[in-house]
């Protein structure tokens, strides 16, 4: 066994300035991998957001981001009551 240090950072260490880790910077998404646009509504089929919200999402504030996804679930339930055929289950 080698002396050598890790190259890895501890994990009480950051290498992000201000001290962050990597698990503090991701980014809560409601992405479910199910990537498709209904044409009527413009709204993902998956998450429920628009391709403009799913555009900026990156750039959104974390408030934002959670403000958005407290609407989705309605989102959905309306798209899917207006629009069942959009839904392939």
């Amino acid at each position: 066994m080698s002396d050598a240090k890790s190259v890895f950072p501890s994990p009480s260490t950051s290498p992000f300035p201000g001290g962050r880790s990597v698990a503090s910077q991701a980014i809560a998404t409601p992405c479910v991998k199910i990537c498709q646009v209904d044409p009527v509504s413009s709204l993902c089929l998956g998450c429920g957001r628009t391709t403009q919200e799913i555009g900026a999402w990156t750039s959104m504030s974390a408030e934002r981001r959670t403000a958005v996804m407290d609407q989705l679930p309605a989102r959905l339930e309306n798209l899917r009551r207006q629009r069942p055929e959009a839904f392939a289950d």
